[in-house]
């Protein structure tokens, strides 16, 4: 708003409320600590001005521009609601209840909703319930499987091992019971060579 100044009459309304805000002021500025605020709109001292400021600062925001002083109020919307409501009526959000009668048909029908959606509800409980159930069911089916799989993967591969071992052993058996193989067979060749000369000579 601009600096206070000399100014026509306003209407009758306008001015009665303009002077009860003139007086908020100078209560905000008596407040404050600063002197009176001019009712008559008359510029005030450079004094007066911080010192009015400084208490509208209470009330919102102030900011400066030059000779050019302008004011945002906190709860703006509020301040035009209860400056809008007619004389002798409690303006809206006050001691005033504005809250309409209740229909009991709406209850009702608002009770009988809330019946269908716990039913419903408690169908959905049931249904997850029968369904982690037979979730549960099938993941100790696998378990129990995995462990049957996994306990006779074992006893194979141990019998295995075993047959290994077995068959180790019955091979260095074996080699042993051959080790005199060699030396028959090199007698063997010896009598063939022996049995070839005396058959040439008897050709």
């Amino acid at each position: 708003m601009e600096e206070p100044g000399p100014a026509a009459a306003p209407p009758e309304g306008r001015g009665r409320d303009r002077d009860r805000d003139q007086r908020s002021l100078e209560a905000l500025s008596l407040a404050g600590g600063g002197g009176a605020v001019s009712a008559a709109g008359r510029q005030l001292p450079e004094g007066r001005r911080a010192t009015l400021a400084s208490a509208l600062e209470l009330e919102g925001t102030v900011l400066r521009e030059g000779r050019l002083t302008q004011f945002v109020a906190n709860n703006l919307e509020r301040r035009i609601r209860l400056s809008g409501a007619p004389r002798g009526e409690p303006p809206a959000g006050g001691g005033g209840s504005s809250i309409p009668a209740i229909d009991p048909g709406a209850l009702q029908d608002v009770v009988a909703l809330a019946g269908q959606v716990a039913a419903q509800v408690d169908e959905l409980l049931r249904n997850v319930h029968c369904g982690l159930q037979a979730l549960t069911a099938l993941s100790v089916g696998c378990i129990q499987t995995y462990r049957d799989g996994v306990e006779s993967l074992g006893e194979a591969a141990d019998l295995s091992i075993r047959a290994m071992y077995a068959l180790v052993a019955r091979c260095e058996e074996l080699d042993r019971a051959m080790q005199p193989v060699p030396a028959l067979a090199k007698r063997i060749r010896d009598m063939k060579g022996t049995l070839e000369r005396l058959e040439g000579l008897c050709k």
